[in-house]
Formats: structure tokens, C-alpha cells, sequence
């Protein structure tokens, strides 16, 4: 029998669901291998996966495309399919360089013009939404997305992990001093922990932009992104997928729109990508990570009404948000 009150809650519960498209060689390049200069892609392979899955749910989503892929040709037919089932396109950045809060305002709007062209040429989408790559942000990258016309940005990564994953990915790298130094905020800081589960609006400069934080566990501000749960899933699927059961239930006893984050690895097992040995969750099969991603999108699903970012930036935008001015990163740029 069909629970009336239950089905009505999820028809006003919204999720919305994300998927970072970072590509083969993105993952080389923040890990430090040279094989990157190539631009090694799995798209062909990988897009097929993602969009039968979100059929599978009816699912649709943004997807936040990198520049560099978009202004690659041989990835347009890929990229095209994304779009035509009817997806949202983000951007997410052009060179895929998670040291994005070093650069300086000019440097930005190069990065931004660049992927934003590319990306229209490839999806026929201008993107509104920006997700910084690794996290990274600054009132430099904020200030550009308003100059720019972006109406929501969805980088904020509120966990108190992130320099435990950024030791962890050190640890595995290949980076010399200097390159892990252009890294010290992968991932953000200890401090972002502290940072706001629900959305909010940013003052920038007589501008107004929407944050749309990563949601991370409410109360103990663990990650709750697929990666991680593949993860834990490594050690045991029960256990990883009793921990997103929890993660939901407290989203909704604290009436939190969850806001999911979806990688590409997370539809891709160990004989797929066999370089990417040193990311988490790389030593399992396809088939059995293909598994808990159903799973969890199931559970997702059970409870709330999934949309894109764009339609979650513009119902919070309805509601009266916690205005925050800038002051994330202090200002240090690279030099041009």
C-alpha cells in the first residue's frame, strides 16, 4: 500500500543531483602524471553508462562540463548526447586546474570566456552554474561569476576531510614540492567544515549569487558524495549504503535539500581505467560500483523530487536567504 503522506512529502522535498564530468586526463593532471598532455578521454565510454542510469530514475541532472573536453572535437558527439537528453550544462573551469583561487581576476575571465565558448559550441547550452574544480574558490573566482552573469555557483564543500583527502591524494601523487604547493587547498580546509549546509545568497559587489553547498552529513559534516560512499562500499556495501540511509534521514529531520555530487568514476570499475589505480574506489568492478549507484539513487528518489541546480538556485532564490559578503581566500595570484 502506497503511504498518501510519504508520497505527497517527496513531491515538495527537492534534491538536486550533480555530476562533475572530469575526464581521464584531469584525473592525471591533479595527480602529476605527464600522461595528461595527450588529453586520455573515457567519455565515449563513460556517458553511455551515466545517461542510461539517469533514465533508469527519469532522472535530470547538471553536469558540469570541462572546457578543454567541450573545446576537444573528437568529445562533441558525447558531450551532444548529455545535453539532448535534456540535461543541464555547468561549467567547470577550462583547464581543469584546482588551484583556481590563485589566479588573478584578468586570468579569470580568460578561463571563464574560453570554457563557456567551448561549451556552447559542444552542448548549444551557455552554462549559469560554476563549480570550482578540487573545490576551489575564492572572492576573485565570485566576483568574476557575477561580472559574468552566473546565477548560482555550488563549489562550497562544508566537511572538516578535506585535508585528510588531500594528504591521502599527496600520499598517491607523483607531485614534486612546488606542485603540491599550487595544491594546498585541494579539497578545501579544515575551516570549511564550519561553512552552511543550505544554500545562500553571496553580496558581490552590488550582485547577488547563489551558494548551493556540497551537502556533507548534517551534525558531523562527513562526505556523503558517491565517491566516498563507493569507498566505504570497498569495505562493505552494507555498511556504506546504512551510512547514505543515515545521511538522508538526518537531511530530513533537519528539512535539508540535500544537494548530491555524481563523478565519472563512480560508473567505472577497476578494468576500465586501470591508471587511475590510486583514486578511491578504483580497485572495484564495474559492475559492483554500477550497483551502488543505483542503490543510493533509489534511495534518493524514495524521498525527495530530484532537480537540476539550476531549478534548486532558483526555488532558494524564492525563499529569504542568509546574505554572506566575501572573505574566503586571502588574495595571492599567480603570476601571468
Amino acid at each position: 500500500m502506497i503511504d498518501k503522506n510519504d508520497s505527497t512529502a517527496r513531491r515538495t522535498r527537492i534534491a538536486s543531483v550533480s555530476l562533475d564530468l572530469d575526464n581521464k586526463w584531469a584525473y592525471l593532471k591533479t595527480h602529476g602524471d605527464e600522461a595528461w598532455e595527450s588529453f586520455p578521454s573515457y567519455l565515449d565510454l563513460v556517458v553511455p553508462r551515466i545517461l542510461d542510469m539517469l533514465k533508469q530514475f527519469n532522472m535530470t541532472i547538471t553536469v558540469f562540463v570541462v572546457g578543454q573536453d567541450a573545446a576537444i572535437e573528437a568529445n562533441h558527439a558525447s558531450l551532444a548526447k548529455i545535453a539532448d537528453a535534456g540535461h543541464e550544462i555547468g561549467n567547470h573551469s577550462f583547464h581543469h586546474e584546482p588551484w583556481l583561487h590563485l589566479y588573478s581576476d584578468q586570468r579569470l575571465h580568460k578561463e571563464f570566456e574560453s570554457s563557456e565558448r567551448a561549451i556552447r559550441l559542444a552542448t548549444g547550452q551557455n552554462p549559469r552554474g560554476f563549480r570550482g574544480p578540487g573545490f576551489s574558490i575564492s572572492d576573485g573566482v565570485l566576483r568574476v561569476l557575477a561580472e559574468r552573469g552566473y546565477e548560482y555557483d555550488c563549489t562550497i564543500f562544508p566537511t572538516f576531510l578535506g585535508p585528510v583527502a588531500r594528504a591521502y591524494y599527496f600520499m598517491k601523487s607523483r607531485l614534486n614540492k612546488g606542485e603540491k604547493e599550487k595544491r594546498k587547498a585541494l579539497f578545501g580546509r579544515f575551516r570549511d567544515g564550519f561553512r552552511p549546509l543550505r544554500p545562500f545568497r553571496w553580496n558581490v559587489q552590488g550582485h547577488e549569487l547563489i551558494e548551493i553547498p556540497v551537502t556533507t552529513m548534517p551534525i558531523f559534516k562527513l562526505p556523503i558524495h558517491l565517491s566516498y560512499i563507493a569507498y566505504l562500499a570497498g569495505y562493505s556495501r552494507l555498511a556504506a549504503l546504512a551510512y547514505f540511509w543515515k545521511s538522508l534521514l538526518l537531511c530530513r529531520l533537519f528539512r535539508l535539500e540535500p544537494s548530491l555530487l555524481l563523478h565519472p568514476l563512480d560508473f567505472m570499475g577497476k578494468e576500465d581505467a586501470p591508471e587511475l589505480s590510486f583514486f578511491p574506489g578504483m580497485n572495484l568492478s564495474s559492475n559492483y560500483k554500477l550497483a551502488i549507484v543505483e542503490s543510493v539513487l533509489a534511495m534518493l528518489c524514495k524521498h525527495y523530487r530530484v532537480v537540476t541546480m539550476g531549478e534548486h538556485a532558483y526555488l532558494a532564490a524564492q525563499r529569504r536567504l542568509t546574505h554572506r559578503d566575501l572573505a574566503l581566500v586571502r588574495p595571492v595570484t599567480l603570476e601571468e
